[in-house]
């Protein structure tokens, strides 16, 4: 999980639902960087008041670059047509240990359980509404 201050309007003004972007985001050296494999599922939490939850699906685009101001994951990301928002997972028993909703101050990358992945796509709705699908 890769979270982002930023709206993904921020990101890419020209991002819409539905569409795929190829993006680097950089992330903090630590041990978690070892453990991230191209083709590994990804998503987008956007932190903050507005709006704060899932925007974006998709998967690790590469191995985890060193650009002189820190490590960057390049990834690509579907925008999804309506957010999952933080506030619709709070009440799903998978998600009651998920780091981003007991500790959203922590670092990038965050971390899901196989089990508290499962709970976000549950969610997300059917094809052609923004799912993603691995």
């Amino acid at each position: 999980m890769l979270k982002s201050t930023r709206p993904p309007s921020a990101i890419d003004p020209r991002w819409t639902a539905g569409v795929a972007r190829d993006l680097d985001r950089c992330v903090r050296r630590s041990y978690r960087l070892a453990l991230i494999t191209p083709g590994q599922p990804c998503l987008l939490w956007l932190s903050g008041r507005d709006r704060p939850g899932v925007h974006a699906l998709g998967e690790v685009a590469g191995d985890v670059e060193d650009h002189g101001g820190g490590p960057v994951l390049p990834v690509r990301l579907t925008l999804l047509d309506t957010p999952l928002l933080r506030a619709a997972l709070l009440g799903d028993p998978r998600m009651r240990e998920a780091e981003v909703l007991r500790v959203p101050a922590g670092s990038n990358p965050s971390w899901l359980s196989a089990e508290q992945y499962a709970a976000v796509l549950d969610r997300v709705g059917p094809p052609g509404l923004g799912r993603w699908v691995p």
